[in-house]
């Protein structure tokens, strides 16, 4: 059988795919992780074989309007996921060509699609066979569709549809306990698993000095346009942290980090494993990223959030809802107040506590490999 995956312009919705793309690849089947071309080198360290389908990265839908005029994040819940779904439907429609003539050359069986690949929907309607949605984070999804159904109207009405084609199964990678059920959607249980590049392994990565409490800050995979707005982030936060009595982690693409390895003293930066990491820390500071998160989730480490935007916030708040981790709104992020939450979380053991028993939650789901077989199922009842 073949299986098409089609990401959605972020390195996040590559290491979320992954896991499920290589259990069906271990399987004996083929596969192609679809994606923009800044993506085709992570797929590739990762395994899978990828195909580029379109040259421009996702920030310039994010950031620019369809008429190419800079665009601004809007305020509140509902408008920001508008206006990302807007973005990821303006990136659907320029992968949608050359989508179409990879799957003339090669027709898979089944078409797996990330969260916000919208593209993927519409390629399986055009093929008529299975389509399934591959959830990335915990947010709330509905907002996002309807602005990416606005953006692919045109594209809708060649299939005779109004609104985007559903998904015949729905992989979600959230443990019971954080899980968003929306509409009538078959769920498809998924055990969340780290699928993140690799680095030559130093021994201080698997073996945290004892003496202290290990903190790992991350603001996830963002660069091009975010390089400098990540890289004060991660400047801040060191020096918030910098006065605890803690052992300080920092990673992030090289090309973020780099020029902070120099300033930084006695703080390892870097591009970090982190499913090799992420077990050895006492809490993960991060961004508010969804694979960030659930990465976290998988290894029981709790977690201090410090969303860049409602769309994070709303990915992170079953986490720390459920007591997990604590969220710093818009406005708490004061170094004083980071300190305190980091303090907070590392004085409390109920954090760590609520944080293992979501990895226990987490283990207990089907494996990848578990789900493999559940598609191969699908395509043969076709």
């Amino acid at each position: 059988m073949k299986f098409l995956f089609v990401t959605a312009g972020s390195p996040a919705t590559v290491f979320a795919c992954t896991p499920l793309a290589a259990a069906v690849r271990s399987a004996g089947h083929e596969v192609i992780m679809a994606g923009s071309e800044d993506l085709m080198t992570p797929i590739s360290h990762l395994g899978i074989p990828a195909v580029s389908i379109t040259p421009t990265p996702l920030h310039h839908f994010m950031w620019t309007d369809s008429s190419g005029a800079p665009a601004t994040m809007p305020q509140g819940p509902r408008e920001t996921m508008l206006f990302a779904g807007r973005a990821f439907g303006r990136m659907a429609e320029s992968s949608l060509n050359p989508l179409l003539d990879l799957v003339r050359d090669w027709r898979p069986d089944m078409v797996i699609g990330a969260d916000h690949a919208y593209a993927a929907a519409l390629v399986a309607a055009h093929l008529d066979v299975p389509y399934a949605r591959s959830l990335l984070d915990l947010a709330a999804i509905a907002e996002a569709d309807e602005g990416a159904t606005e953006i692919l109207a045109p594209q809708l009405r060649k299939l005779g549809l109004d609104q985007l084609p559903q998904p015949e199964l729905v992989i979600d990678i959230c443990p019971p306990a954080l899980r968003v059920k929306e509409g009538a959607v078959t769920l498809q249980p998924m055990r969340f698993i780290a699928a993140n590049e690799q680095r030559p392994l130093e021994p201080w990565m698997y073996a945290p000095d004892a003496r202290k409490p290990r903190v790992l800050i991350t603001a996830g995979t963002r660069g091009g346009p975010s390089r400098g707005m990540n890289a004060n982030l991660l400047r801040m936060l060191n020096g918030a942290l910098s006065a605890l009595d803690v052992e300080i982690l920092i990673g992030g693409l090289e090309e973020v980090v780099g020029d902070l390895r120099a300033e930084l003293g006695d703080a390892r930066v870097g591009w970090l494993p982190m499913d090799i990491v992420g077990p050895t820390c006492d809490v993960i500071v991060h961004h508010g990223g969804g694979v960030t998160a659930l990465t976290a989730v998988n290894v029981g480490t709790p977690q201090l959030v410090m969303p860049w935007d409602e769309y994070q916030s709303a990915s992170c708040r079953p986490i720390t809802d459920f007591g997990a981790g604590i969220l710093l709104a818009p406005g708490q992020g004061a170094p004083e107040d980071i300190a305190r939450a980091c303090q907070q979380i590392l004085g409390d053991p109920g954090y760590k506590e609520r944080s293992e028993a979501l990895a226990k939650e987490n283990a207990a789901q089907p494996s990848p490999a578990a789900v493999a077989q559940v598609l191969e199922r699908r395509v043969a009842d076709r």
